[in-house]
């Protein structure tokens, strides 16, 4: 009788342990799910030393670019949209899954970068520049490019700057369109560039496409910067955001403060 109690309150202790243990384990699960999930977000939005690399608004080079490159070559510019999150340097890989995870510094981060389609040259001279970013639900990286298929959202935003090391470009939003990861159509930017029959079918595309459209009645310069990101309503679905880049120069400076 001695020993079967003895054997009972054996198996209640090591039953206590493990119970001990599954909790123990579950705290631990759940703190780092937490933990993760802050860093994540926190990864999302610019660091005050990353900050300090940031442009300042004008025309001409911008010095502050070229000390981010010294640090990490793959560096091309940095795009703000504006009133939006979107403000971050932009970088280019040698493939499209380099910056996924990686940020400016070329650290993991879940977040990764904001970067340039390995089809683009890094100068952004091609007619189709195609941009891709996360698309983080506390709207940081491109989060905030979903908020424009919403009409009220899209009305209100309609401009931002893309600055390069000799000069800045000024973002004139004028489309926004759902679509596939497997759209061509939008997702070939070497091909699309190469002639301009290819272009404005391009253009002529994304007018038919977009579920948010606006003619701005500036003056088309044959260069448009697409931002893209995932779409979280259907799997491979995407997100583009269009605006058609100009040089910003004293004359346009002085129209678009007038606008």
């Amino acid at each position: 009788m001695k020993v079967a109690v003895r054997i009972a309150q054996a198996g209640n202790q090591i039953l206590n342990i493990i119970v001990m243990g599954i909790i123990l384990f579950l705290f631990l699960y759940g703190g780092y799910s937490l933990w993760d999930t802050y860093m994540s977000a926190k990864s999302a939005f610019l660091s005050d030393d990353l900050l300090s690399y940031k442009p300042q608004p004008g025309e001409g080079a911008n010095p502050s670019l070229e000390d981010l490159m010294a640090i990490n070559k793959d560096v091309a510019g940095w795009i703000t949209i504006d009133d939006t999150h979107i403000d971050y340097p932009v970088v280019q890989g040698k493939d499209d899954m380099e910056y996924i995870n990686k940020d400016v510094y070329g650290e993991f981060s879940l977040s990764g970068s904001i970067f340039l389609s390995c089809m683009n040259k890094k100068d952004f001279s091609d007619n189709y520049n195609l941009v891709y970013g996360h698309h983080m639900a506390n709207g940081g990286m491109f989060g905030d490019v979903v908020s424009f298929t919403e009409k009220s959202y899209f009305d209100k935003h309609k401009t931002g700057e893309l600055y390069l090391p000799d000069k800045t470009m000024h973002i004139d939003l004028f489309a926004c369109m759902k679509t596939s990861a497997s759209d061509s159509k939008v997702y070939n930017p070497q091909n699309i560039s190469k002639t301009s029959e290819s272009f404005k079918s391009f253009l002529d595309y994304v007018r038919e496409a977009a579920i948010c459209y606006r003619d701005s009645g500036r003056q088309d310069t044959g260069q448009i910067i697409g931002l893209s990101t995932c779409s979280e309503a259907v799997t491979n679905g995407r997100v583009i955001l269009f605006g058609r880049l100009s040089e910003i120069t004293k004359s346009n400076q002085k129209q678009k403060k007038a606008e």
